[in-house]
């Protein structure tokens, strides 16, 4: 497979290329601020409130699950960078049913977190500023929204700023840690890691509450895969997946285990002020000044850098399905500058009206969040038996390749059941699950008759590419 082509658009105004508007620096940024959201800010408190401080094994097998899931999407995206990615190798390896599913799954669940954040930037902004907080929600998508439909670079170098404030953010928050535990923080309340076994023992609700932590440990490193969709609208796609794909090992030892690790030899697992966000209990602790204000900050950061990134990914899906013909033609077309707009719009349309549902509608709203609470995981799913199909059927990856194959894919593939059969067992996931399940089985429905309606179809180059596949022409959907 080809590239995809750097000649802009056609004059007219309108074509089906992207831009190749990233930079190198822009995508290493964005491979790391992809993992690094509000859940590890202030979502991980929930994760150490269920397991105590053996919530560190929690983050420890969610992190072994994403850098395996991570090399194996990496080794199909650096032989075939494509901005469909696992939507469009599961398309190839499964057939048009398994990239049609997923990738409107995938969609679906960037669409909902662009209401999540935005929310969630609404209400701090407004305790800040004692503006009604849907004002503030609905501003921020309006920003991010406008400057993704001017140019790919904007969506990049906001992202560039996002993630290096984050990055800075959790590289403070270490330093001060450590000096912290070592007892060289003045002023500190608390030194020493004791609290890892002092409250009730290393895992003092047990094992179960291990499992229970990883779900939640798990769904806060979901975003390493947006970087081998953004790289393909890079000048060396390949080059930047291999880079990002390196990296990742490192990216979530840092900022995830050695954070929470933190965090846990810090606060009583069972602290109150936990509730409040597990990096501010921690710095209420160092005595750090303004430490809710610091922490106000960093979060409207986090969760600015992940709306601006679902609406980037939701709309580069749906272009992605276009153009294989698995959603409107529509939102195929591309402007002068190379940006799905169409796509865009659609995509904030509609995570306009989740916001809107949120205050009219809480409970349908509540309803529609629960529908994506086990997309990540059947993500991870796919990509581990797309890799495994792509090496059976003889596609003999050149620069990276999965570690142990078959076995270690196998394990990962066995692993995620186990994970998903977890969450059916677990009450306060079952809904997640069956609602998840239940729209995933209406996508698979819609897309095995498709496939038997439509039949094979020639493959496509990527987008904008001319490579040695056939073309097709992107059809509406349905």
């Amino acid at each position: 497979m080809h590239d995809q082509p750097t000649a802009p658009p056609p004059s007219g105004g309108t074509g089906t290329a992207l831009a190749k508007g990233l930079k190198g620096r822009q995508i290493t940024m964005i491979s790391i601020g992809g993992v690094i959201g509000a859940g590890l800010f202030v979502g991980s408190s929930t994760a150490v409130a269920a397991a105590g401080p053996a919530v560190l094994v929690s983050f420890l097998l969610a992190a072994l699950l994403v850098v395996l899931v991570m090399q194996m999407l990496g080794e199909m995206a650096v032989a075939q960078p494509d901005t469909g990615s696992f939507s469009t190798y599961a398309d190839r390896a499964l057939g048009r049913w398994a990239g049609f599913s997923i990738g409107w799954l995938y969609w679906w669940f960037y669409i909902l977190v662009i209401p999540i954040e935005a929310i969630a930037a609404g209400e701090v902004i407004g305790g800040l500023t004692a503006i009604p907080s849907w004002i503030p929600a609905l501003a921020m998508i309006a920003l991010l929204a406008g400057s993704n439909l001017l140019a790919v670079r904007n969506y990049g170098e906001f992202e560039y700023w996002f993630a290096l404030l984050k990055v800075v953010a959790i590289i403070a928050f270490l330093v001060l840690g450590a000096l912290a535990i070592l007892g060289l923080l003045p002023g500190s309340d608390t030194h020493g890691i004791s609290r890892l076994w002092s409250e009730g023992g290393f895992a003092p609700k047990g094992t179960m509450a291990i499992l229970a932590g990883l779900l939640t440990a798990m769904f806060s490193f979901q975003g390493s895969e947006i970087v081998t969709i953004a790289a393909a609208e890079s000048e060396e796609p390949r080059k930047n997946i291999k880079k990002a794909v390196r990296a990742v090992v490192w990216r979530l030892g840092l900022f995830y285990i050695g954070s929470i690790f933190v965090v846990v030899a810090l606060v009583p697992w069972n602290a109150d002020n936990l509730a409040d966000g597990s990096y501010q209990a921690a710095l209420d602790l160092m005595d750090i000044p303004g430490a809710g204000l610091i922490m106000d900050v960093v979060l409207v950061v986090a969760v600015s850098s992940c709306l601006n990134s679902a609406i980037y990914t939701a709309s580069r899906m749906a272009f992605s399905l276009a153009r294989r013909g698995d959603a409107p033609a529509s939102f195929a077309a591309t402007s002068r500058a190379g940006v799905p707009r169409n796509a865009v719009v659609a995509s904030t349309v509609i995570g306009v009206a989740a916001v809107v549902a949120n205050y009219l509608l809480p409970s349908v709203f509540t309803y529609l969040i629960a529908s994506s609470g086990a997309i990540a995981l059947m993500m991870y799913l796919v990509i581990a038996v797309t890799q495994y199909a792509t090496r059976r059927q003889g596609g003999q990856p050149a620069e990276v390749r999965m570690w142990g194959f078959p076995y270690l894919t196998l394990a990962t593939i066995a692993f995620i059941a186990g994970v998903l059969a977890l969450m059916a067992v677990l009450p306060g996931h079952r809904l997640e699950l069956w609602l998840t399940l239940g729209l995933a089985a209406v996508l698979v429905t819609v897309g095995v008759l498709r496939q038997r309606r439509q039949g094979g179809r020639p493959q496509l180059p990527d987008e904008g590419g001319t490579g040695a596949a056939s073309e097709r022409a992107a059809a509406p959907a349905g």
